[in-house]
C-alpha cells in the first residue's frame, strides 16, 4: 500500500485511570503538577516482600461505569480497561449504533491479564478443592477479556484483539489500531492498554529478577528515571485508552481532534529475555521506522515521552538510542518519563503514555520527570526535570520497550 492509499487517522477521545488521577482531567493535571502516585502497598499485606511500594489506583469505584454484578465478574484489569474506554468514548462524544458498529473496533493490550483472579483461585483450589473453583475464573483471567468486555459494553463489532507484548502491549495496541484504520478495515478504534498486576505473586516475581526499587522508606522518591541513584522500577496499575478515527469520518461528525497519529515502528532485539541490547539497536530501529512511516525528520521532533523505567540498563540504553536516531537534534529535544509519577503500568504504560503525549501536543505543555536530582552522566539529555514546561509541540514520539526485546515507537503530530 502506498502513502497515497493510506487514510489519515486522528485522536478524538481520551480516557485514563491512573495512580495520579481517575479521569483525563485529574491525570493531566497530576502530570503537570509533578504529582507523586507511589506509596506503600495497600491492596494486600506486603510486609514479607523486599519491595513494598507501588503506584496503586486510588479511590476507583467500578460501579461508576458498571453495575455490581458485572463488576464482580471482572478482574481489576478488565474493570480499568472497560471504564477508561467508556471515558474515552464520552470524551469523543462518539455514539456506537447499528449503523456504524461493524466499523468500530477495539485493541486493548495487557502484559499479564487477570493475575489476581488466578492467584485467588489457586488458593481456593489448594484449600477447598477443584470443585470449588469459580466458573468465572477463566473468563476473568484471560488477557483478551478487557477487549472482549469493552465490545460487550459498547456494542463495537469491528476488529477486536488483544496485544500481549509485555511493557510494549499498550503501544502495540495503539499502533495496530492505527494500521487497521489507515488501511480501511475500520472507521474508528478504541485502543490502549490496561493492567492490574500489583499482586503478591507478581511483586515477588519481579523482585526475584532484581527489577524493582527497594526504596521502601521513601516511596515518593523511589522512581527516579535517569537519576544516578535509581535502583529499579516501581510497579503501577491502571489504563489509558484512545479513540482513533479516520479523518474524514471524524470531520463528518464534527469531532474535536486532539492530534494526528502519523507513525508506528515495531522491532525486536532478539537478544535477551529481560535486558535491552547494549546501545539500544532495537529501540533505534523502532524510532526510525516510526519516523519514516510519519515522514518526519529528527529536526521536527519536539518531545519524546520516554519509556524511562528508572532501571540502570533501560535509561542509559534509551538515552543512547535517542542520540543515535536524532543526532545533533537530540540535544534540543525535550524528553520526559511520566513513570516517575505513575510508576510502571507494564502493559498499561503505553496507553497512559500515549494519552500524555497527545495531551502535550494538544496543550503545548510538557510533563516533567520528577526526582531527577543527580543526573547519571550517561543520561545527558533534556529530561524536563522537576517542573512542567510550556513549549510548542508539533511532533512527538512515545517509546515503549518490553521484556522479550519488544520495541514500539508511536509518532503523533499537531492536526492541521
Amino acid at each position: 500500500m502506498t502513502n497515497f492509499d493510506r487514510k489519515r487517522v486522528v485522536v478524538t477521545g481520551l480516557g485514563a485511570i491512573t495512580p495520579i488521577g481517575n479521569n483525563l482531567t485529574e491525570y493531566w493535571e497530576g502530570l503537570l503538577e509533578g504529582r507523586n502516585g507511589i506509596a506503600p502497598i495497600t491492596l494486600f499485606d506486603a510486609s514479607r516482600h523486599d519491595c513494598r511500594i507501588a503506584g496503586e489506583v486510588k479511590g476507583f469505584d467500578p460501579h461508576e461505569y458498571l453495575d455490581r454484578k458485572e463488576a464482580k465478574r471482572m478482574d481489576r484489569f478488565a474493570q480499568f480497561g472497560v471504564s477508561a474506554s467508556k471515558q474515552a468514548i464520552a470524551d469523543a462524544k462518539f455514539v456506537i449504533n447499528e449503523l456504524n458498529a461493524e466499523q468500530v473496533g477495539i485493541v486493548i493490550g495487557t502484559g499479564i491479564g487477570g493475575l489476581k483472579v488466578l492467584e485467588d483461585q489457586q488458593e481456593v483450589f489448594l484449600t477447598r478443592g477443584p470443585d470449588r473453583c469459580s466458573p468465572f475464573m477463566i473468563p476473568m483471567m484471560i488477557a483478551n477479556m478487557a477487549a472482549g468486555l469493552t465490545a460487550i459494553h459498547t456494542g463495537a463489532k469491528g476488529p477486536n484483539c488483544c496485544t500481549v507484548t509485555a511493557c510494549a502491549a499498550g503501544s502495540n495496541a495503539v499502533g495496530d489500531a492505527f494500521r487497521l484504520i489507515q488501511r480501511g478495515y475500520a472507521q474508528a478504534m478504541i485502543c490502549g492498554g490496561t493492567e492490574a498486576a500489583v499482586t503478591p505473586l507478581s511483586l515477588a516475581g519481579f523482585a526475584a529478577c532484581k527489577a524493582l526499587s527497594t526504596r521502601n522508606d521513601d516511596p515518593a522518591r523511589a522512581c527516579r528515571p535517569f537519576d544516578r541513584g535509581r535502583d529499579g522500577f516501581v510497579m503501577g496499575e491502571g489504563s489509558g485508552i484512545l479513540i482513533l478515527e479516520e479523518l474524514e469520518y471524524a470531520l463528518s461528525r464534527g469531532a474535536r481532534i486532539y492530534a494526528e497519529i502519523v507513525g508506528y515502528g515495531m522491532t525486536c532485539d532478539a537478544y535477551h529475555i529481560t535486558a535491552p541490547v547494549p546501545g539500544g539497536e532495537g529501540a533505534v530501529r523502532a524510532m526510525r521506522l516510526a519516523m519514516k512511516d510519519a515522514g518526519i525528520t529528527p529536526e521536527q521532533v519536539s518531545y519524546i515521552n520516554a519509556h524511562g523505567t528508572s532501571t540502570p540498563a533501560n535509561d542509559v540504553t534509551e538515552t543512547a538510542a535517542i542520540k543515535n536516531v536524532l543526532g545533533e537534534s537530540a540535544a534540543k529535544v525535550a524528553v520526559s518519563s511520566t513513570k516517575s509519577m505513575t510508576g510502571h503500568l507494564l502493559g498499561g504504560s503505553g496507553g497512559i503514555e500515549a494519552v500524555a503525549t497527545v495531551m502535550a501536543i494538544a496543550n503545548d505543555r510538557l510533563p516533567p520527570t520528577i526526582n531527577l536530582e543527580n543526573p547519571d552522566p550517561e543520561c545527558d539529555l533534556d529530561y524536563v526535570p522537576h517542573h512542567s514546561r510550556s513549549k510548542t509541540v508539533e511532533v512527538a514520539l512515545s517509546n515503549s520497550f518490553g521484556f522479550g526485546g519488544h520495541n514500539v515507537t508511536l509518532a503523533f503530530k499537531k492536526y492541521v
